[in-house]
């Protein structure tokens, strides 16, 4: 009996032993130290992505209260939101992958990423920023105002009536919120790693809601006439980036282990990629002022790699 208990004692030791290896380990892998940081590194990944979302609504109140900004500045600033989305993801998340689970594993991983935006774009395809550009303001939702063919082939105009506009902008919200999901995944994903990986991630994100919340913003209020119906419907698509995030901490935080979270930083990296290429550089060029798109990509990548090396 007297060995036994001796030996019971030895397992239990050993199992308290490999739990706090365990634990140092996440910890040294999120860059803190364990226990109470560990949480605050979860809280604090939480909050970025509750702040991007809510880029969502500063972009309705932002169309509704004060009027869109210049094709200019729209131009520039969403090249800018694509050139440090693609820095991050090709010097940040995809070499930091390679280097952890090697170069064809983190490929597999970076594709699959393309691969499912590619899927949620196709199977739940949504309004893109390029195709709203008109500012809400006098004149603007009487009717009378003509329409637009797009890339889809459709035409859209502020001439709809009120219950086909009520219906364009809930569909809309529908779509950015789905769309939303992943890209809540990917700012808790880049905040867990560290965070000022997280804070370039959530900036870039947060830079091309503010459109989309207008995107939504100004079909409802014309249908209805109420700011208050237009910024509610504007949150709710943007809420879905913060459930996204919440659903990332669900699946990580009984996964977090080094070699899975070099897989989802490289399926990050993915996604980030094809938004860009998809959506915010079309985007921008669609404002006519390719100059400023190409300035505005090259001055986000140039402020990202600064950033990444002052970090360091």
């Amino acid at each position: 009996m007297g060995v036994e208990a001796v030996a019971v004692s030895a397992a239990v030791r050993n199992g308290r032993l490999s739990a706090a290896r365990r634990l140092r380990s996440r910890a040294r892998l999120i860059g803190t130290a364990p226990g109470a940081s560990v949480r605050s590194n979860f809280v604090f990944a939480l909050v970025l992505s509750a702040l991007a979302a809510g880029a969502t609504t500063l972009g309705s109140l932002v169309g509704l209260w004060v009027g869109r900004p210049g094709p200019r500045f729209m131009a520039a600033s969403l090249g800018f939101s694509a050139g440090v989305m693609m820095l991050v993801s090709f010097g940040e998340l995809l070499r930091e992958s390679i280097a952890g689970i090697g170069f064809l594993p983190a490929m597999l991983a970076f594709f699959g990423g393309m691969g499912i935006m590619f899927l949620v774009d196709a199977l739940v395809p949504h309004e893109f920023i390029s195709e709203h550009s008109l500012p809400p303001g006098p004149g603007f939702c009487p009717g009378d105002a003509p329409g637009h063919e797009h890339r889809h082939g459709r035409r859209h105009g502020m001439g709809l009536p009120p219950h086909q506009l009520l219906r364009t902008g809930l569909m809309i919200a529908l779509g950015i919120g789905i769309h939303n999901l992943p890209e809540g995944m990917a700012t808790f994903a880049g905040a867990i790693k560290s965070r000022g990986l997280g804070l370039a991630i959530a900036s870039a994100i947060a830079l091309h809601n503010i459109p989309e919340g207008l995107a939504v913003a100004v079909p409802v209020f014309c249908a209805t006439g109420s700011w208050r119906k237009a910024v509610s419907w504007s949150s709710l698509s943007g809420a879905a980036e913060l459930v996204g995030a919440l659903l990332a901490a669900a699946v990580l935080a009984p996964f977090l282990t080094p070699t899975f979270l070099n897989y989802v930083l490289a399926t990050v990296g993915g996604l980030m990629v094809f938004i860009s290429f998809d959506e915010l550089i079309p985007g921008s060029y669609a404002y006519g002022h390719e100059h400023h798109s190409v300035a505005g990509i090259v001055g986000g990548m140039a402020l990202m790699a600064a950033s990444i090396w002052l970090l360091r």
